[in-house]
């Protein structure tokens, strides 16, 4: 009797620890006050940006970011404006 009963918890055990779904986060390229996304040519020491853009698409990914931006030939950026004003590399993305 004691045996079934330590199976019993046992498997119950097994089965409550295993996951159900695999949580995945959602990319957030710009976060904070340098918050808006864009896609800028030409950097003016980091307080103001160039020919910037709204990137084509959602970035999923730091490497998406770079190459949505490097398919109209400007870079990553993230800044405090959407017209180019006060922008920064987000992090994880190579210049």
């Amino acid at each position: 009797m004691k045996f079934t009963t330590a199976l019993v918890g046992l498997f119950a055990g097994l089965a409550v620890s295993v996951p159900t779904a695999e949580k995945r986060q959602t990319y957030v390229p710009c976060s904070g006050l340098y918050g808006t996304s864009q896609c800028c040519a030409t950097d003016i020491l980091g307080v103001a940006d160039l020919d910037c853009a709204n990137p084509s698409s959602t970035p999923s990914s730091t490497d998406n970011f770079s190459a949505i931006c490097a398919e109209i030939g400007q870079r990553a950026r993230c800044c405090v404006l959407p017209i180019g004003i006060l922008c920064q590399t987000p992090s994880g993305v190579q210049d």
